[in-house]
């Protein structure tokens, strides 16, 4: 066997492993990003909002005195206590 042939049989072979790991892409690169389109689709409260006309929520009256509380609540803070006093001297 000469150095050539030898050579080309080694060269061959390197080629032959190398296309071996491009054969046939993994299952988990198939599915990429597939668990994260799942979570965001699932997060959507009604796919079809945009379709139907009735609305789940507050009338404007209970919406604004919600919203009107709230702003209370940062200028009027309810004075907190202690951890260990939860539930105490009720």
């Amino acid at each position: 066997m000469t150095t050539t042939t030898s050579c080309r049989r080694l060269c061959a072979l390197a080629l032959l492993a190398g296309a071996a790991g491009c054969s046939v892409a993994p299952r988990f690169e198939r599915q990429f990003g597939q668990a994260e389109q799942t979570l965001m689709q699932q997060q959507i409260l009604h796919p079809g909002a945009p379709a139907s006309q009735s609305v789940a929520g507050l009338d404007g009256k209970a919406a604004k005195s919600a919203y009107d509380n709230y702003q209370k609540s940062y200028k009027d803070p309810v004075p907190q206590t202690g951890a260990l006093a939860i539930g105490v001297g009720r």
